[in-house]
């Protein structure tokens, strides 16, 4: 029972129905063994569960400690969660004895209750402490890293994760203001980013770039979506499908550029006397690339930038 005396943030799980459909959880389907890379709080799991079969299995994942927490409250023979990044989901399937599963679901976003809780420092929309992390158990803060972080380090990962024009501007004004005090908050962060950002994008703070930059760091999140897409590829059974939704240009393209160099194939010289069975052939097949509808987006703003991409394992030639 989740105590009264503290608020419960809500999370509004983005492209539920269209992201657990995808999958295909349908005949003997049902009773296999699935992966929902990203638990949050629990939104596609719950879902998919709902259409798993008595055999079938669900294993999630989550850095967040609280996520871990709600997934407890789950009580499902079917489930098994994992407190780690879906980046090791080969080694911990691996020790349930699972070496292929029949459909992957990474939903790439931050949730709702870690944006809106100002004690784990994602948002400058309240001032918190300067955190950032996915796991408040491990790892090096934002605010630790920028304490040390050199110069020239510190505005390419503005640069190259935040995409942000003025990362060396607001990079050299990081730095100077170190030197005076140390920077421990979301707003005082955000202060100085404005005011080294002279112009500014219609509709939107003059920080949102280098914050999204400084979390992606922190987390190594592009490192986990690299090493969590090959390991699902590796997992994934003939005809088994995986569904990625991502909420940036990054993750977006990295996404799309592993699924395309999956589906496709290097044609060899059309001289050479190769029969079409020995031709070469795609290892996925892409299926779907889908936004959210413009009802969700109204109800739900922060779903406006989401991307669902689906590709299907290709069935083994006989």
């Amino acid at each position: 029972m989740i105590s009264t005396t503290v608020p419960v943030l809500q999370h509004r799980t983005v492209l539920l129905d269209e992201a657990v459909d995808a999958l295909a959880i349908d005949g003997a389907r049902a009773n296999g063994t699935y992966i929902d890379g990203t638990f949050g709080r629990g939104g596609h799991s719950r879902l998919i569960l709902s259409r798993l079969g008595s055999s079938g299995r669900l294993v999630a994942f989550d850095k967040d400690p609280e996520a871990i927490a709600t997934a407890a409250q789950i009580v499902d023979a079917r489930f098994a969660i994992v407190h780690d990044s879906f980046a090791t989901m080969r080694t911990a399937l691996a020790g349930r004895g699972i070496g292929q599963v029949d459909g992957i679901l990474l939903d790439l976003g931050i949730s709702s209750p870690q944006v809106d809780d100002a004690a784990r420092g994602f948002s400058f929309r309240q001032d918190g402490p300067l955190d950032m992390r996915m796991d408040t158990t491990r790892g090096v803060s934002a605010a630790e890293w920028l304490a040390t972080v050199p110069e020239q380090q510190l505005e390419k990962v503005i640069r190259d994760y935040g995409e942000e024009r003025f990362a060396f501007q607001i990079a050299k004004a990081i730095v100077a203001r170190r030197a005076i005090e140390p920077i421990s908050g979301t707003r005082q962060l955000a202060g100085i980013v404005a005011d080294a950002v002279k112009t500014r994008e219609k509709g939107k703070d003059p920080a949102t770039r280098t914050f999204q930059a400084i979390r992606i760091f922190v987390n190594q999140e592009l490192e986990d979506l690299e090493a969590g897409l090959t390991a699902a590829f590796d997992m994934l059974a003939p005809g088994a499908r995986l569904a990625v939704i991502s909420f940036h240009s990054l993750e977006d393209r990295m996404v799309k550029q592993f699924l395309a160099s999956k589906a496709k194939v290097e044609q060899p010289d059309r001289r050479l006397p190769i029969k079409a069975a020995d031709l070469p052939q795609p290892q996925m097949k892409l299926i779907a690339r889908l936004k959210p509808s413009v009802d969700e987006v109204a109800a739900n703003p922060r779903a406006r930038s989401a991307v669902l991409r689906v590709a299907e394992r290709v069935k083994e030639a006989a």
